[in-house]
């Protein structure tokens, strides 16, 4: 499903590439026609912002929003299972599915991280797709309300989202999600408690603040983006069939 690719695009990291991409992936979304015109209509403010604005601007937004607020975090289980041991099962049970259908990971992401997951469902027939994108439908619908109440353009990809699942997702759900603070970006002492109080309960050393898994990948993510502005040379070695690369990734 060529929409699902397109909003994993539209998901990413901001690049050149992108922004340059924008006007094939309206003209794709358009012409496949999986989303009715008033869901089309509801992406173009998202797609004229990331043509027309400032690449620098465009990073560091999205940095706040999806970077240093967990409650925005691109990765599903965070919403799921947040530091439970749950989450590593789930993990290893979603790269099973990747590797089951002879898909290797190109990216240092997580599997569960958004893009990644809305490229694999795009390679499926269009009803197995819908079927898996009803699975987390909980998730985008908290995802949509959330960056919705905050006038955020990205909300639109979400609601996009619950449009494409095969059914809509339960009132009872909602329950299972993890409680997450919602933070201001620019609060640093409001991120540090959010990071500091909740105990870590993931993995080897999980008795130590530093070693949960969200914590680890916020970090890599930080660590290998590129400087606002600048672009990262483009990865060697061979290329797999996974072709979205992850917002630490993109040249």
């Amino acid at each position: 499903m060529l929409t699902l690719k397109a909003l994993s695009a539209l998901l990413g990291y901001p690049t050149r590439d992108l922004l340059r991409a924008i006007p094939a992936i309206r003209e794709g979304i358009a012409a496949e026609a999986a989303l009715d015109a008033r869901a089309r209509g509801a992406l173009e403010p998202l797609l004229a912002r990331l043509e027309t604005e400032d690449l620098y601007d465009l990073e560091e937004r999205y940095v706040l929003l999806f970077d240093r607020t967990r409650a925005h975090s691109l990765n599903l289980f965070e919403h799921v299972h947040g530091e439970s041991r749950d989450r590593g099962q789930a993990m290893v049970d979603l790269k099973a599915l990747y590797d089951g259908a002879g898909f290797e990971m190109a990216s240092t992401e997580l599997p569960d991280y958004l893009p990644l997951f809305l490229e694999y469902a795009s390679t499926l027939p269009g009803e197995e797709a819908r079927a898996l994108l009803a699975e987390p439908a909980h998730v985008f619908e908290a995802l949509r309300d959330r960056l919705a109440r905050k006038e955020s353009p990205y909300a639109a990809v979400f609601a996009a989202l619950v449009a494409l699942c095969a059914s809509a997702p339960e009132a009872s759900s909602f329950e299972a999600l993890a409680e997450i603070e919602e933070t201001d970006p620019n609060d640093l002492a409001a991120l540090d408690r959010v990071w500091e109080e909740e105990e870590v309960r993931f993995g080897p050393g999980a008795a130590t603040a530093e070693c949960g898994v969200d914590q680890l990948a916020a970090k890599v993510r930080q660590a290998r983006r590129p400087a606002p502005g600048l672009e990262t040379p483009a990865m060697m070695g061979p290329r797999t069939v996974f072709t979205h690369s992850s917002s630490t990734d993109r040249a």
